[in-house]
């Protein structure tokens, strides 16, 4: 789903909560005036206080404002009497009115011509979603990850953090590509993550996805029948992250739509981050020199060390 149908999607969702909300409001005022007939005649009146106006306004003469005045004299009155009686029948003087999520843009996503930051929040969520990050957004972020578990690379550990968390913060179409080098649980899908995030929240296209799954995808549209230019995201995003990269299953196939990815993408200039636990020699012998030759020559790699953190925590917590 691309910038313009996340929008479309989402301004759709808002809409039916509008509408549902009104509805609603709607069919209980219904309710009550089938209750209460004299509030369907207060009701009745103070919608023709609207028509009245109106009509005077189209009117004009020189005593349009006394008219005009008179008629907003009857519209406090009436709403005076109307809250009188729901207070007589126990309920507040706004139960007729439409129950929104937000109150403060009434589900239209905006305030005037500002966006809501109901909406500002739901687009936020949804390309967190849609990046392909999922539920690791919520605890893997940059003040989560903690350098001290691993005691011996400590000060490494923390620069490498530090250096992530500038590029995130300075993040733009043109960043370069870093490649995250280390054994599993060393935090290269940790500080990934709360990259990703960082861009999203900074209004970038983030794409994240595994090395097997992203295989998949080129052979489903190559091979499967799959849909039309499902692969294009992975072209176009501002930034693309590949985790797990040697994971998937090698083939001639995997090895020329890697480097087509990976060359375009440079050739774009647009940045990408690839994480792998493979070392550097390993990745040598698993690919072709065209492709370890953009790896080492575009992307600044950033060599991740220690003992596995989840082995750590486990441990600390015995």
């Amino acid at each position: 789903m691309n910038r313009n149908e996340e929008f479309k999607s989402i301004f759709d969702e808002y809409a039916v909560k509008a509408i549902r909300a009104q509805k609603k409001a709607e069919d209980l005022k219904k309710e009550l005036h089938a209750l209460s007939p004299e509030l369907a005649r207060i009701d009745g009146e103070l919608s023709e206080c609207g028509l009245r106006l109106f009509a005077e306004s189209m009117r004009g003469g020189d005593d349009l404002q006394q008219r005009i005045s008179a008629i907003r004299a009857d519209n406090i009155r009436l709403k005076g009497e109307r809250e009188a009686l729901l207070k007589t029948l126990g309920l507040p003087a706004d139960v007729t009115e439409p129950k929104y999520e937000c109150s403060a843009c009434r589900d239209s996503g905006y305030v005037g011509e500002t966006m809501c930051d109901c909406l500002r929040t739901r687009l936020l969520l949804t390309r967190l979603e849609n990046s392909g990050i999922g539920a690791l957004v919520r605890k893997q972020t940059f003040d989560s990850f903690d350098p001290a578990l691993q005691p011996a690379t400590a000060s490494e550990m923390k620069r490498i953090a530090d250096k992530c968390r500038a590029f995130a913060d300075s993040f733009d179409t043109s960043s370069e590509n870093l490649l995250f080098i280390g054994k599993t649980g060393l935090g290269k899908t940790h500080l990934s993550t709360a990259i990703a995030r960082r861009a999203i929240e900074r209004g970038f296209d983030v794409v994240y996805d595994s090395s097997p799954n992203i295989f998949s995808d080129f052979e489903t549209e190559q091979f499967k029948n799959g849909e039309k230019g499902m692969t294009d995201k992975y072209f176009l995003t501002d930034l693309l992250i590949v985790d797990d990269l040697g994971t998937e299953l090698q083939s001639s196939f995997t090895l020329s739509v890697l480097y087509n990815l990976l060359n375009t993408r440079i050739n774009r200039g647009k940045s990408t981050i690839v994480n792998t636990n493979l070392s550097a020699e390993e990745l040598r012998r698993r690919y072709e020199d065209r492709i370890t030759s953009r790896l080492f020559g575009e992307y600044l790699p950033l060599l991740f060390t220690g003992s596995d953190a989840r082995q750590l925590k486990l441990k600390q917590n015995r």
